[in-house]
């Protein structure tokens, strides 16, 4: 008879744990819209990479607030271990696509064979009145514009729709 109540209290037990576990994941976040994005300040950090870039450093200005900045960072070619002089900021847009912008004054294919793996030729798109070079890779596109002595990079996952977007709102 005692084996019984051991086997009872066992599968009681579990049915207590279970239901436990259960009412813990209605309650948790499991879907990706619920998981809240780390948004940054990128003004000041611009304003400052633009006083030290040896290039036309670029940020966008007006971009709706459904245009999320998740980081940004400016590294000398010093602290780059001669990888050049290089700009990131990067976004989450509307769509909940990645969309960065990349500056360097590393060679234009050095930049794009370093951020767009899988790298090819996909056209031409005018934005505010420039040239793009569009290029599609594996999993992410960009759009490159080259300026003076810096490349332009606008990469990600997000269309290029939205990249022309990020690029209309450059200054």
């Amino acid at each position: 008879m005692r084996g019984r109540q051991t086997v009872r209290d066992m599968v009681l037990s579990m049915l207590a744990v279970g239901g436990v576990v259960w009412i813990g994941y209605l309650f948790l976040p499991h879907d990706a819209d619920s998981v809240p994005q780390h948004k940054v300040e990128y003004r000041v950090e611009a304003a400052t990479a633009k006083r030290a870039a040896p290039y036309k450093l670029v940020a966008p200005e007006g971009l709706s607030d459904k245009w999320r900045a998740t980081s940004v960072s400016y590294q000398s070619a010093a602290q780059s271990n001669g990888k050049g002089n290089a700009w990131h900021l990067g976004f989450v847009t509307p769509s909940g696509q990645y969309a960065a912008v990349e500056q360097s004054d590393v060679p234009r294919e050095s930049l794009v064979s370093d951020k767009v793996d899988g790298a090819k030729p996909d056209g031409t798109a005018e934005v505010a009145g420039r040239t793009w070079d569009r290029v599609q890779g594996d999993k992410a596109r960009a759009l490159t514009s080259q300026d003076g002595g810096g490349t332009t990079l606008l990469t990600g996952t997000a269309s290029y729709d939205e990249l022309a977007e990020l690029a209309q709102a450059l200054k």
